[in-house]
């Protein structure tokens, strides 16, 4: 915060204090010529206004919250750059990434700094990751039958998750995965669910419209959409006939059947689960342009024994 910023700030402040204790002082002098008990000549429905003293405990308890203002002000944070005695602070503040997050935070143990985010996240590691640890011994597909575990995963779903494939898992939008059936990308063991969590996954569908062109992807797209068994009119034979010689590229990925490939991550073509739409638009927009969906890793951000809890989670939802 700059110097301008500080003072207008630590002005306005110290001086509604100040103002406050002249306020104060001012109305306990009797300035007014009326004796103490007497009237003050003010009469409103009957009610006459008495020149009284404001009560004794009610005086004290103003200038306790006079010195309490500036007794706090100078231990914590409030006159714009000042950082206060204690150094106490919400958060680490302007943080980009978990690099500096946790670099901040070993600085501010190091110095000796209170800083309240820092604090609650030590609290919570001391009374959450016993119980992650607990989990975390107990394999996926056995943890996902416990109701209590499925819950936290749950929550830890909601937080990190949701955002993308949505809050009931079925995904939140066109190229989320939904994750309440049983069709896996890279395969729905609890050991792969936690290696995506862990590793996170790259798409690589590449675009084809450089070397199969226009009528190529033409022809493509009538054989991709015959596999899933979907009626063709009689005409699109020859088409289907030509794309199905084309599609021996596309094998390498996902099959001579069409049936997709779990190590690479490669779609099985021949049921009726599409992650960017079965219309014959969106798979030749998919041919045509390439598809590179993003899965980020969330070692980071959740953590070994966490992502073993969602991934329970995660399981317990194709069971």
């Amino acid at each position: 915060m700059s110097t301008f910023w500080t003072i207008w700030i630590s002005v306005i402040t110290l001086g509604t204090i100040i103002g406050c204790f002249i306020l104060l002082r001012w109305a306990l002098a009797n300035k007014t010529g009326v004796a103490e008990g007497e009237g003050m000549g003010h009469v409103f429905d009957g009610i006459e206004e008495i020149n009284n003293q404001l009560p004794r405990w009610w005086t004290i308890l103003f200038y306790v919250c006079i010195v309490w203002g500036f007794v706090y002000l100078a231990l914590f944070p409030g006159l714009g750059a000042w950082q206060g005695f204690l150094g106490w602070k919400s958060s680490n503040q302007n943080i980009q990434s978990l690099e500096e997050s946790a670099q901040a935070r070993a600085d501010a143990k190091e110095n000796g700094l209170l800083v309240k985010y820092d604090r609650e996240l030590d609290q919570a590691a001391e009374l959450y990751d016993p119980i992650f640890e607990k989990y975390a011994a107990v394999p996926v597909e056995e943890l996902a039958n416990d109701p209590e575990a499925v819950k936290v995963g749950q929550r830890l779903f909601l937080q990190n998750c949701s955002q993308c494939h949505g809050s009931d898992a079925r995904g939140a939008n066109v190229g989320f995965p939904n994750l309440t059936d049983d069709d896996w990308l890279y395969g729905g063991s609890g050991a792969k669910i936690v290696e995506t969590l862990t590793l996170g996954r790259q798409a690589a569908m590449p675009a084809w419209i450089a070397s199969m062109g226009e009528q190529g992807i033409k022809e493509t797209v009538a054989y991709v959409l015959s596999l899933s068994g979907r009626e063709q009119e009689p005409e699109m034979t020859a088409l289907i006939d030509d794309g199905k010689a084309r599609f021996m590229v596309c094998a390498a990925c996902h099959g001579m059947d069409g049936k997709g490939n779990q190590l690479l991550g490669a779609p099985n073509l021949t049921d009726n689960i599409w992650l960017y739409g079965s219309s014959e638009q969106s798979v030749t927009e998919t041919l045509t342009y390439g598809r590179n969906g993003v899965m980020p890793s969330f070692k980071k951000t959740l953590g070994d024994d966490k992502i073993h809890v969602v991934a329970a989670y995660v399981y317990s939802l194709s069971d």
